[in-house]
């Protein structure tokens, strides 16, 4: 077994404090392409090369060598750049008490929101605004701290200590932001990116944790940062991607980097959209493939769907299945599902079986107890959408869907190196 490793975890601290948005994720991941000789596709390019596309908090990219052919296979990591959060209303702009200036939020899948509160929140995300020559996109960032959603005092909520924290999303999340008269969220959002305020069309704008991303506990055991699922995955892909990169074998090694995956993978950009299925048909175009050749493709192709998965919670080991115990830095997690929740199937979970002993890697098997409801991934979507098989996997965590998560520090590089299995074919 390789050694364990924890620099893995630790370079990727940077890119996750770097990408607080879908759009920043994938400016930083075109950045990581670019430098290493990726380039960015463009209709009738290739096929032969390193290319990505990129749509909004969405990209894939893929390595074609001189030795693929028509029918050659494909291998595939996809993941998912978005994060449950709390983003900004159209007309946000309200007072509360009298004098607190808020701003309306609407919350972006399955938050933890408990866990958004007393943090401070900084803003991101992207301004489309019209120039003379038609409507442009422009990404902004506000690291300071900005927003605050204060919890009630304990001394006021006199319920709290027998009936829990209850929160409404419309009543309790608005966040503070200032005391008394200031700029409207229009006029704050038109002096970050340089415009005036009537030339902003609309806005994709959303909040932040500002602590930075770090290893922590007493030995770095633990990765804890905000976004991890499913950040984590979309990074690991992507280091995996450029490993192969160099030396790909007989199958095209591609990843996937979805957005929209919290919140069901239903847009143009998400994991039911036939935004992948486009990139392989144009792929294979350049590649001459008739339909029979996709078709023999698609008989020894795999993915990958890689997310995070459940460890078991030591404070609440009761809402884990008992006989499938799942451990940080215990290895990456095969993750199965008889309802198809997760899209693992025997023939497809033995391809990742075989991949982590080839990579000389530990891994753990997943099930939900049979009494409690199970996530989903983009896998059963990717797998109804393309008709290959798919392994759902990826790294152990705590507090999923919180404002800031923890992981293992030596199963990214345990992960990455599966990947690379997979991705080589």
């Amino acid at each position: 077994m390789p050694t364990a490793d924890p620099s893995i975890a630790s370079a990727l601290l940077a890119d996750f404090d770097a990408s607080p948005t879908p759009y920043h994720a994938v400016a930083t991941i075109r950045a990581a392409l670019d430098a290493v000789g990726f380039a960015l596709a463009e209709p009738g390019t290739g096929p032969v090369g390193r290319w990505y596309h990129a749509d909004g908090g969405a990209l894939v990219a893929w390595v074609v060598s001189p030795d693929h052919h028509a029918a050659s296979p494909l291998r595939l990591i996809g993941a998912h750049t978005d994060s449950p959060n709390l983003r900004i209303k159209p007309q946000p702009d309200r007072m509360g008490a009298g004098a607190a200036r808020q701003l309306g939020v609407e919350v972006y899948g399955g938050a933890l929101l408990n866990s958004w509160l007393d943090r401070d929140l900084g803003l991101a995300g992207r301004v489309v605004v019209e120039r003379a020559d038609g409507p442009d996109v422009l990404l902004m960032r506000d690291d300071r701290p900005l927003l605050r959603i204060p919890q009630l005092a304990i001394h006021l909520d006199g319920d709290i200590r027998q009936q829990g924290l209850k929160l409404n999303a419309q009543q309790h999340l608005s966040p503070v932001w200032g005391l008394g008269d200031g700029p409207t969220f229009a006029e704050y959002l038109a002096e970050q990116v340089g415009i005036p305020a009537d030339a902003i069309l609309a806005y994709d704008i959303m909040a932040h944790d500002l602590t930075p991303a770090a290893l922590n506990g007493l030995g770095d055991e633990f990765l804890c940062t905000a976004r991890i699922d499913n950040l984590l995955s979309s990074f690991l892909a992507v280091r995996a991607l450029v490993a192969v990169a160099d030396g790909p074998g007989e199958a095209i090694p591609m990843i996937s980097l979805f957005d929209h995956e919290e919140v069901g993978s239903v847009s143009t950009t998400g994991a039911a959209s036939p935004l992948l299925r486009h990139q392989i048909e144009l792929v294979q175009a350049g590649l001459g493939s008739t339909v029979a050749d996709a078709a023999r493709a698609r008989e020894t192709s795999l993915v990958v769907s890689a997310d995070g998965a459940h460890a078991t919670h030591p404070n609440y080991a009761d809402r884990h299945e008992p006989d499938h115990q799942i451990t940080l830095n215990g290895g990456p997690v095969l993750k199965i599902n008889a309802n198809q929740r997760y899209a693992t199937d025997a023939r497809s979970g033995a391809a990742f079986v075989a991949a982590c002993r080839s990579a000389e890697v530990p891994f753990q098997r997943f099930v939900n107890r049979t009494d409690l409801g199970c996530g989903s991934t983009i896998g059963p979507a990717t797998a109804g959408e393309l008709g290959i098989a798919v392994i759902d996997a990826g790294c152990p965590q705590f507090a999923m869907h919180s404002a800031r998560e923890t992981a293992g520090s030596l199963d990214p590089a345990w992960f990455q190196a599966v990947l690379e299995v997979v991705l080589h074919g």
